[in-house]
């Protein structure tokens, strides 16, 4: 008769068993190898999903209006038409424009880190710092992210604004 060593449960997820656990990053990495077969994947994925990394790329180039790309060795933050993406090194969150409050950018006086942060509407926020090759970039990152949140972030106030409007009268 076998018996086994140690505990058969998995181990549990989530804020009350894991105090680095945040809302919007990714869960962390299981156990399993990464050339483990999941059996059916492709027959399973639901008709609007991409099924493969390339068709998911398709979908990202596929993108009209203004984006806004930084990146350094460790940090990358992306903001388009689907919202805003940080990450830093392996964990990464994504949010939609109307997941966003606020999206704040701080230039040091000295050094060269670009400072974004992502401010939700239950006051949580998310900052980025990002190193830039030189101090010149930073007025090149402000312009570009300036188009981006005029483009689609400004767009959802003012039809909030003018439903509010609408409201009142």
């Amino acid at each position: 008769m076998e018996q086994r060593i140690g505990s058969s449960s998995k181990p549990l997820e989530g804020a009350g068993f894991d105090p680095a656990f945040i809302p919007g990053l990714t869960s962390p990495v299981s156990g399993e190898p990464e050339d483990a077969e999941e059996p059916l994947a492709e027959a399973e994925a639901a008709p609007g999903e991409p099924e493969s990394a390339e068709e998911e790329a398709q979908e990202e180039t596929e993108i009209e209006g203004p984006v806004f790309e930084a990146s350094d060795r460790r940090a990358k933050i992306v903001a388009d038409a689907k919202g805003v993406r940080l990450s830093l090194d392996e964990e990464r969150c994504e949010f939609r424009w109307d997941e966003i409050g606020a999206v704040e950018t701080e230039t040091p006086r000295f050094g060269k880190r670009y400072t974004i942060t992502v401010h939700t509407p239950d006051r949580r926020w998310y900052p980025i710092e990002i190193e830039a090759a030189s101090r010149a970039r930073f007025a090149e990152w402000d312009e570009q992210l300036d188009a981006v949140l005029d483009a689609y972030f400004e767009e959802d106030e003012a039809d909030e604004k003018k439903s509010d409007e609408d409201d009142a009268e």
